[in-house]
């Protein structure tokens, strides 16, 4: 007797005769006929090893919950990872307002119909605006990495050219990122992309190899201060003027929460400025949590070429009172499409209302407090362990809260040392040895304001046991 046929419980279009119906409605002959443009060489040759299905909600529950019990999470342990999510404190109001229906919705909805979101949004840029010291600030993109992408695209549509210079030590992840939106060079819209030395000994932009590599096809330089690997670039007013004497566009990233104690990438000649929104008021969660904002100075040829939605403020019949509203919104690609100046997506905007919240929190004096918090404990966290035996910090007191550790004096991996840590509760630094940095085996560690002097001890003492 034949085994019946039956739905798979999750899965809607699994109901026998349903795929049938959908093939007759399109008119086509097999499922293998609506993907035929898609090469054989691309589909999988053997079946997946699934386990079987679950017939309940119950066993559903049951085996999702033990998987994820598997994890170790960073409130359990004692985390010293960054690297483009960082773990910061979010203060319980910023949960409490994102939280609320008129935020949390499944749909982002119609903006011309909801003036309250604008407003959150508005202050979300007014006030990383103030930050930046720029006057154009757009709602966030769904990355940092993509938000460099758009950048670069909106540079080389100013300035016509096809190439961007960027630093060599910059973080692989956010690179593929760039290089996606960059596009293969076989195509036409193609960027290419060109690496600038850093010297090994500071970690700063090889000014030398800058000018050599500047001329009338860059369309910008792309660095990031604080830089990937930590340390400040001390010359990024000089690699401004040199981009900006070749025609070229500066734009930088940067970490917010350094703004309370650096200067702002506006005051030392950045044109687009894109950083991470994470770090302002938003958890770290698996798949989730990151953005990234694109900036700019209030130049019709600036705002001409954003691609998502700019939100800004009217006065309107009554006196004092005033409407929040979209500002060129005709020139992305929900108001042209394919015509758009690039394309835009949902994006992260319940992520802009946090960091609306946040900013508001911490105002001025926050922002110095906590970024001179911030630095005094990644200066503590440097200087107890460069006292452990082989261990070496590489350009000491010269970044913001993320540091690069040598471990080559150990003779120990990365790999050994961070498992060895992570048995007894600790998350090391990220392992930098497989980069090919040059720096052998070494780790990004990250140090924020969550961690205290006990923790810090912790660290160097955890450290010292498992060299041993």
């Amino acid at each position: 007797m034949a085994a019946s046929v039956r739905a798979h419980p999750w899965m809607g279009s699994s109901a026998p005769g349903v795929i049938e119906d959908m093939l007759r409605e399109i008119g086509a002959a097999s499922v293998a006929e609506v993907f035929e443009q898609i090469p054989q060489d691309h589909f999988r040759k053997s079946l997946l090893n699934l386990p079987p299905q679950l017939g309940s909600e119950i066993e559903l529950k049951r085996d999702l919950l033990s998987k994820l019990k598997k994890n170790k999470s960073c409130e359990d342990n004692l985390n010293f990872l960054g690297a483009g999510v960082w773990q910061h404190h979010v203060p319980a109001i910023v949960d409490e307002i994102i939280g609320r229906t008129e935020f949390a919705t499944n749909v982002w909805g119609s903006y011309q119909s909801d003036h309250g979101r604008n407003q959150a949004w508005f202050e979300f840029a007014s006030q990383l605006g103030a930050l930046l010291n720029l006057d154009v600030v757009q709602l966030p993109v769904y990355s940092w990495g993509c938000a460099i992408g758009h950048a670069a695209r909106m540079a080389a549509r100013l300035t016509g050219r096809r190439k961007i210079l960027v630093p060599q030590f910059m973080d692989p992840e956010r690179l593929s990122v760039l290089h996606s939106y960059c596009q293969p060079l076989e195509l036409a819209g193609a960027i290419e992309i060109i690496c600038l030395a850093n010297s090994t000994h500071t970690g700063q932009i090889d000014l030398a190899d800058l000018i050599a590599k500047l001329g009338p096809d860059v369309a910008a330089v792309y660095f990031e201060n604080p830089a990937y690997l930590g340390n400040f670039e001390a010359n990024a007013a000089e690699i401004a003027r040199l981009a900006r004497a070749a025609g070229a566009e500066t734009i930088v990233g940067v970490d917010p929460l350094s703004l309370g104690i650096v200067k702002a990438p506006g005051d030392y000649g950045a044109d687009i400025v894109t950083g991470p929104v994470q770090p302002l008021g938003v958890h770290m969660n698996c798949g989730g949590g990151v953005g990234g904002f694109i900036a700019t100075r209030d130049e019709e040829r600036y705002v001409r070429e954003y691609n998502g939605f700019l939100v800004s403020i009217a006065e309107t019949l009554t006196p004092g009172q005033f409407g929040f509203g979209l500002a060129s919104s005709h020139q992305n690609s929900y108001g042209s499409r394919e015509h758009g100046k690039d394309w835009t997506g949902n994006s992260t905007y319940l992520w802009a209302i946090a960091g609306a919240v946040y900013m508001s929190l911490l105002g001025p004096e926050g922002f110095a407090e906590l970024g001179r918090l911030i630095l005094a404990r990644a200066r503590l966290a440097e200087k107890l362990l460069a006292e452990i035996e082989g261990v070496e910090i590489l350009w000491p007191a010269s970044g913001f809260k993320e540091f690069v550790v040598r471990f080559d004096g150990t003779g120990q991996t990365v790999a050994e040392i961070n498992a060895r840590l992570r048995a007894k509760g600790i998350f090391g630094g990220k392992d930098l040895s497989g980069e090919g940095l040059g720096f052998g085996q070494s780790a990004l560690f990250c140090v924020t304001e969550i961690h205290t002097t006990t923790d810090l001890l912790r660290l160097a003492d955890t450290l010292k046991e498992v060299l041993k």
